[in-house]
């Protein structure tokens, strides 16, 4: 098996051969250019290099042209004729092929399914998603802390919905331990929620939940499996679109073992349209992308970003991309002219040209490369024409889609969503029994004569003015539905069985390993 992905060369007027090191795929790339450059075939070779070297990949098809994946190129190709020059011109044996592909899709229209549940996302990512403040984040933190300490599974957002219900009912006891719990705040929460279920965000949550082995699975051949998220339907919602992938890239960071540095990575991960990510993010969020970017990679992940411009990603992050691939930045303002300066500034300069203005004159399918070299090293900028992909270019048609779904090995797992018991069900039970109890105490006040009665409910003077007994219940807890559970909560909160689950870098469950 090859050490490394073969990505293009050059006749006399462009470098030596390109290649992607396997055992530098996980210290991170950049794929950049304008529309219409070749980004997306870019993204389709080194999907296929990792694939045939037994890597598993991950990668959002916004388009819909990644489909061509899962099916072989063929002579019969219009630009058959122009790949075969192009191979020759850059010493390639081009030898059509398809890779194994699994398709999902959000909405399980396309794809499986592909779930995650409330709990599990958290609620640093769910504030993300729906936009809240910093003081409505922190109720929404105060709402995941009872969940986890009382043992209520968030599965979908009609769980979470019930839970927000409760902590509105009951914001005087929440309050008392962790500051104020406004009804407003719980509001307006509840209302971005509603915003989101119109978005189709609710087919997000729910179960079963993915599974990322099934993710990171080759073939029968040895062949990494390229997982293809359609996302058309998606990037409607940009923000469900950039959420989804943040909770997916920290799934792999709290999940995966340490690895070091492996020879090759366990799975290559592609951010398209990437600059989703940090538009309007807060600095604790970018902070937090660019962490899991440093670490990430000792547990064999490589992430590969795609945009139009480098500039659409932090600095801090940029720094961690070693493999660059730059196609053409077209110049036509003042800040155009600026964004290719400081792309040209972080290449290794290569004295045979000007690196912004080659950045700026390569064609559709060529581009600017810097790949990391032996011992980590930057490559010099060299222009790179961009080998032929193997499998077909462009969409595949839904009659090809559907007959890869079928022979999918994991038809079946995703496709009925299971709705167990979980918190709208218990807190639901919850009430219903402390309504009883609240009937209960009502008819045992009806059989009680009428001079007790009014001993029991009116204050009398005797003399002397007495605290009530330490284990006598709180005013109103016995008269009202909230009042059972309001007990059930000071007991949790005072330990007597509660349960701490632990949440790791972007407040997603963590998963000891």
């Amino acid at each position: 098996m090859a050490t490394s992905i073969f990505i293009g060369g050059g006749g006399p007027d462009y470098g030596a051969p390109q290649e992607l090191l396997l055992e530098y795929a996980n210290r991170h790339g950049l794929i950049a250019g304008a529309t219409g450059t070749g980004k997306t075939v870019t993204l389709q070779i080194l999907a296929e290099g990792f694939s045939a070297n037994g890597v598993p990949v991950f990668l959002s098809d916004v388009k819909g042209d990644l489909s061509g994946l899962a099916k072989s190129g063929s002579a019969a190709f219009k630009l058959h004729e122009a790949f075969t020059a192009r191979a020759g011109t850059i010493g390639l044996d081009l030898v059509y092929d398809k890779s194994p592909v699994t398709f999902w899709d959000l909405f399980g229209a396309q794809g499986h399914p592909v779930r995650t549940t409330v709990s599990e996302m958290g609620p640093l990512l769910l504030a993300r998603l729906l936009a809240l403040t910093d003081v409505q984040e922190g109720v929404l933190n105060v709402a995941f802390r009872v969940a986890d300490e009382q043992g209520l599974p968030l599965l979908d957002l009609e769980d979470l919905q019930a839970l927000l219900v409760w902590v509105g009912q009951n914001q005087d006891e929440l309050s008392i331990r962790y500051g104020n719990v406004a009804t407003a705040s719980v509001g307006a929460i509840q209302r971005a929620l509603l915003v989101l279920e119109n978005q189709g965000g609710a087919a997000l949550f729910g179960e079963p939940a993915l599974e990322l082995a099934d993710m990171m699975d080759t073939d029968p051949a040895g062949r990494g499996r390229i997982n293809i998220l359609a996302a058309d339907t998606l990037m409607q919602s940009p923000k469900l679109y950039a959420t989804f992938l943040l909770w997916l890239l920290s799934e792999l960071f709290e999940t995966l073992p340490e690895v070091g540095n492996p020879d090759k990575p366990k799975l290559v991960f592609f951010f398209d349209e990437a600059h989703l990510l940090f538009d309007d993010a807060p600095k604790a969020l970018t902070d937090k992308v660019e962490q899991v970017a440093r670490l990430i990679r000792s547990k064999g992940v490589g992430v590969f970003f795609v945009t139009q411009n480098p500039t659409d990603v932090p600095e801090d992050v940029l720094g961690q991309l070693g493999n660059r691939v730059q196609h053409a930045l077209r110049v036509f303002t003042a800040k155009d002219r600026k964004a290719l300066k400081l792309a040209a500034e972080t290449y290794r300069d290569n004295p045979a040209f000007d690196t912004a203005q080659a950045i700026s004159e390569v064609g559709t399918g060529e581009a600017v490369t810097s790949l990391l070299e032996r011992k980590g090293v930057p490559g010099v900028a060299q222009r790179t024409l961009i080998r032929p992909p193997s499998s077909h270019l462009g969409p595949i048609t839904p009659e090809e889609r559907a007959e890869v779904m079928a022979a999918s090995p994991l038809g079946g797992k995703y496709d009925t969503k299971v709705d167990r018991d979980s918190a709208a069900e218990m807190l639901r039970r919850r009430a219903e029994a402390a309504a009883r109890g609240v009937d209960a105490a009502e008819a045992q006040q009806a059989g009680v004569p009428h001079e007790d009665r009014e001993f029991t409910h009116g204050r009398r003077y005797d003399g002397a003015r007495r605290s009530p007994p330490r284990d006598a219940p709180r005013p109103g807890t016995g008269t009202r539905i909230g009042g059972a559970m309001a007990d059930a909560l000071v007991k949790e909160l005072k330990g007597t069985t509660g349960r701490r689950i632990v949440r790791g870098i972007f407040g997603t469950i963590f998963k000891g390993r």
